[in-house]
């Protein structure tokens, strides 16, 4: 019997050891296959750290609070470790360990740098809507003609508690009253009454957070001048940077008028406040609107015109050329033209990322090495997000270097190495073979662009690459450098000329933006749509332009699914906005939208078209023959998905008899309101008034598959969201009653029972 149970034991350890072999083994097969991955595809780790690392950074604003971002950082620490001890450093794995070690160390690297740089620029919102006499210091100044106002950031104390905060303010420009723009600038000390408001939060799901950008910008409030701005002390600099860019923008607007001299002065300075609004949407529904803010392209134009006249005039001096490397001295002018041009335009993060980017292609020049490759867009990219963190989940960010990997990864690709390569033909096949390139180069832009396009502004022009392939050439062959050369004969008075020439290209170039914007589907419209679509999408294209050989093939995968779900993304049926003010109400069946304030175009109306993907004109909803209204409520009933559902929704903040409220409640499944409403008030799905949406601020509702997603979803625990029930109750509630009701739900989730939620409580209070 002992002898039996020694040899079961034994044949156990065996097994057991077998097992572990076998796991072993195929742990080692597939190490060994990622590892053959890896060296077929060239792995190279700078372009994939760079990704990483904007990955950690995205990671941190997606999740929602230091729980979740310290388990992200004990995860990357906690593989990175792994991989260290894991695989020696000379073994058979070495890009796979380098993959292990990396990566996770870059991700946990953005993660920190994001949150550090949030906790020392972020600014708590004041907490209230005021009215107040501020004496402040003006941090800077710009000029919006168009607008007819101006725009400071200014230092100043918060009434009450006397903290130091930052404002931007507007100050209207009222014809007819006189300008004390003389010593308004950097540093002066100014006096204005002004009504201030918290950074806004987003409007709906999926809309433009401007409290997240603010907080990064450490602002405080927003607000208006309420009369004019009292100069206190002038400014000491207005004399120099600020002053030159304010005169030289208001010089070339005199001498080009209407549109054409706002652009003209956005060359030259970066001042965009005299472009129109309605020249601004063509330029933008043509696909021409990066031509109107300071970055790469400009900043190149600058930088490459530089360079190659101070190469052709150095070359001159035979002395200096036989003892000294040229490519050295172009590049250092380039690079002071490149710095200058950024000063003078504003020194915005767009411009600065540009000029970073482009002195890094300068120093690869003088030094011999390949201009433009991953690896410098890499570098740009650490240095970029190294300071700006928070411009990786930006539009600029992602579209600036997303078009320069396209053009990185295209004129890589082996194909179009033999396309371009150099053999004996005509100069006019020469030329056509070049346009077709760039014809080419044009529409791979545009499809790694689009995604981008709709996910931020929900919209996406289809004829871009054809008017890009004749307005940047137009724009940085023709208008800058008539810009330049007016600006140089002005000293001499002989600049007429060359101004009317610049007014005609600009206008040539303005018409076409017309024409384009004006073709049948020149703009692709979607609805907001969640995060997947989008993360498939990039991920797709990052794989497509980081890999090489046939592996990277496989990004087609994730970038036709994401491309599939956009497709497929459908309008949320009803749209309610943080404040309960605006609300809109899709109605397939002919394609309306009801919104129920509807008056001249503004912020509200675009959002909630935009939002449902809507290019035509929306409707009122109290002119609707399905809905009955009154001056405070309206009554309607919408068939969908076979149900007919009930809808009450405030127009007033009027007192009303609770009992007739109460029973219209009773008979709606859905009530909107910006104002409190009592306990007595019960529908039957969701009662959206003013305590609800507080909480969970804007909207989006599917009555289809009854989900609901809020703005408070997206915004964990971060530092520029604030539930409003604090703020509301201190500011004083709205419909005339003297305190919310004390019957007002302490959760979400009994006001909203029979409908699920995204995640399925409605009351995302962080």
């Amino acid at each position: 019997m002992g002898r039996e149970s020694e040899y079961s034991v034994s044949m156990g350890d065996a097994a057991m050891q077998h097992r572990t072999w076998r796991s072993f083994a195929a742990l080692s097969r597939g190490l060994q296959r990622f590892e053959r991955f890896l060296a077929g595809a060239a792995f190279d780790r700078a372009p994939w750290a760079a990704v990483a690392f904007a990955g950690g950074i995205a990671a941190w604003f997606a999740l929602a609070g230091p729980w979740q971002w310290l388990a992200l950082l004990a995860a990357c620490g906690a593989v990175a470790a792994a991989g260290l001890a894991g695989l020696p450093s000379h073994g058979d794995f070495p890009y796979t360990r380098q993959a292990l070690v990396i990566i996770p160390l870059m991700l946990a690297t953005g993660c920190l740098v994001v949150w550090g740089k949030s906790a020392i620029v972020g600014r708590p919102a004041i907490e209230r809507p005021m009215v107040t006499t501020l004496t402040a210091t003006v941090l800077s100044r710009e000029e919006r003609p168009a607008e007819m106002r101006r725009r400071l950031v200014l230092a100043t104390r918060e009434p009450g508690t006397g903290r130091a905060i930052r404002i931007r303010l507007n100050v209207p420009l009222r014809p007819g009253e006189p300008d004390n723009a003389e010593g308004l600038g950097a540093g002066a000390t100014v006096r204005v009454r002004a009504r201030l408001m918290p950074p806004a939060p987003p409007m709906l799901p999926g809309a433009y957070d401007f409290a997240r950008a603010a907080w990064f910008d450490g602002l405080s409030a927003t607000g208006s001048a309420l009369g004019p701005v009292e100069v206190i002390v002038p400014s000491p600099r207005a004399r120099w940077l600020d002053g030159a860019k304010a005169r030289l923008s208001a010089h070339i607007r005199a001498q080009v008028a209407g549109s054409a001299g706002g652009i003209a002065a956005a060359l030259a300075t970066g001042d965009r406040g005299g472009i129109g609004e309605d020249d601004a949407r063509a330029m933008r529904d043509s696909g021409l609107a990066h031509l109107l803010s300071i970055s790469g392209l400009h900043v190149s134009a600058v930088i490459g015109a530089a360079y190659v006249i101070a190469m052709r005039l150095l070359a001159l001096w035979p002395w200096l050329a036989l003892r000294v490397r040229l490519p050295l001295l172009a590049s250092a002018t380039g690079a002071a033209a490149g710095i200058g041009y950024t000063l003078l335009t504003g020194s915005e993060v767009p411009t600065v990322r540009s000029c970073v980017g482009a002195v890094l292609v300068l120093g690869a020049l003088a030094l011999g090495r390949e201009a433009l490759s991953m690896r410098m867009l890499a570098v740009a990219a650490f240095l970029v997000m190294a300071l700006w963190p928070e411009a990786v989940v930006g539009p600029s960010f992602q579209m600036s270097f997303a078009a320069v990997i396209a053009i990185v990864a295209l004129h890589g690709a082996e194909p179009v190495r033999r396309f371009l390569a150099p053999r004996e033909e005509s100069w006019l096949h020469r030329n056509l073979r070049h346009l077709a390139m760039l014809l080419l180069t044009g529409i791979v832009i545009e499809l790694a662009l689009m995604p981008i396009g709709l996910f931020h502004f929900h919209r996406a022009g289809i004829y871009g690459a054809f008017a890009n392939v004749i307005a940047i050439p137009l724009t940085t062959i023709v208008a800058m450098p008539l810009v330049a050369i007016a600006l140089v004969l002005d000293l001499a008075g002989a600049s007429a000329p060359i101004w009317w020439l610049t007014g005609h290209a600009i206008d040539a170039m303005l018409a076409m933006a017309r024409w384009v914007a004006g073709r049948p589907g020149a703009v692709t419209l979607l609805p907001a749509m969640g995060r997947v679509p989008i993360a498939l999408c990039v991920a797709g294209c990052l794989w497509l332009g980081l890999w090489h050989g046939k592996p990277r093939l496989l990004g087609l995968l994730p970038t036709a699914l994401g491309g599939l779900l956009l497709v497929l993304v459908e309008p949320p049926d009803l749209l309610i906005s943080g404040d309960g003010r605006h609300v809109g109400l899709f109605l397939p069946a002919d394609g309306t939208l009801l919104v129920l304030r509807e008056g001249r175009a503004g912020y509200a109306s675009e959002t909630l078209a935009e939002l449902s993907g809507m290019a035509g004109e929306t409707r009122a909803l109290a002119a609707w023959p399905g809905a009955q209204c009154s001056p405070d409520f309206c009554a309607l009933a919408v068939n969908r998905s076979g149900r007919t559902w009930h809808f009450l929704i405030g127009r007033g903040r009027d007192r009303v008899p609770e009992r007739a409220l109460a029973a219209a409640c009773e008979r709606s499944d859905i009530v909107i309101a910006e104002r409190w409403l009592p306990r007595s008030c019960r529908p039957r799905l969701l009662k959206a008034d003013r305590a609800l949406l507080g909480r969970t601020g804007g909207l989006a509702i599917d009555l289809s598959d009854r989900t609901i997603t809020t703005v408070a979803q997206g915004q964990g625990r971060h530092g520029w969201w604030r539930p409003a029930p604090e703020r509301v109750r201190r500011a004083g509630p709205a419909g005339g009653e003297a305190r919310p009701p004390a019957s007002a739900p302490a959760s979400g989730s009994s006001a909203v029972s029979g409908i699920a939620t995204r995640p399925p409580a409605i009351d995302a209070r962080p």
